[in-house]
C-alpha cells in the first residue's frame, strides 16, 4: 500500500487504531494461524502498529513486520517488533517464510494489483507455508470516511484469486466487525497454504 492519503489517515490515528477491538472470529483465526505455523518465521504484511506481531512473538514465532505507515513502524519497533517500512511490492523473497499474515492490509491495494500481490506472497512462502488473509466483503473500490482507499471483494472472488495464485484453502470464516471509521462491515478470514 502506498496511497499517501491512506497512510496520512493512519499516521494521525495510531492511538485510536490500537483501541479498536478485534472481533472474536479474528482472535480465534489469529491463534489458529500461529498454531499452524508453529515456531517458524512469519511475515506480518501490513502490520499496522505491530499488535499481531507482538502476539506472534509471545507465541514463540519469529516475526518480520512490514508496513507503509512510518508512525506504525516506529510504534512496532518501540515495542520490540522487527518492523520495516515498505509496501506490498517489497515482498520479493523466495521460500523465505513459514507463514504470511495479511490482516486487513491487502484491501488497501488496487484491485488490479491483487493477483500480483498474491503471487508474490505465494513465492515468499516455503512449500506448505501458511497464509492468513483478512478482507472486508463487498464490491467496488472507494474511500471511507477517514479518506482511506479500499478495495472490496466478494467471497467467490477471493477464493478464486487464492486458488489461481496456487493456494489451497483450508478454512473460511465470515463475520461483522466495527473498524476504525466506526462503521460495521462484513469481513472474511481465510486460512490457506502454499
Amino acid at each position: 500500500m502506498s496511497d499517501k492519503r491512506t497512510i496520512d489517515a493512519y499516521t494521525t490515528r495510531v492511538d485510536d487504531y490500537l483501541k479498536v477491538p478485534l472481533p472474536p472470529e479474528q482472535i480465534e483465526a489469529r491463534a489458529a494461524f500461529a498454531q499452524a505455523v508453529g515456531d517458524g518465521l512469519v511475515l506480518d504484511l501490513g502490520s499496522g502498529p505491530g499488535s499481531d506481531s507482538g502476539f506472534f512473538l509471545r507465541q514463540g514465532l519469529r516475526v518480520r513486520a512490514l508496513d507503509a505507515t512510518p508512525a506504525f513502524v516506529e510504534h512496532a519497533r518501540a515495542n520490540g517488533v522487527d518492523a520495516h517500512l515498505g509496501t506490498f511490492d517489497d515482498v520479493t523473497e523466495t521460500a523465505e517464510y513459514d507463514g504470511v499474515y495479511a490482516s486487513f492490509s491487502l484491501l488497501h491495494a488496487p484491485r488490479a494489483d491483487f493477483p500480483r500481490h498474491l503471487a508474490a506472497i505465494h513465492r515468499a512462502l516455503k512449500p506448505g507455508g501458511v497464509f492468513f488473509l483478512g478482507l472486508k466483503l463487498g464490491t467496488g473500490e472507494h474511500r471511507d470516511e477517514l479518506d482511506r482507499y479500499y478495495t472490496y471483494f466478494t467471497r467467490p472472488e477471493i477464493e478464486t484469486a487464492l486458488v489461481e495464485a496456487g493456494f489451497v484453502i483450508d478454512r473460511v470464516t465470515t463475520g461483522m466487525g466495527k473498524g476504525l471509521a466506526g462503521s460495521y462491515d462484513g469481513f472474511i478470514l481465510v486460512l490457506s497454504h502454499a
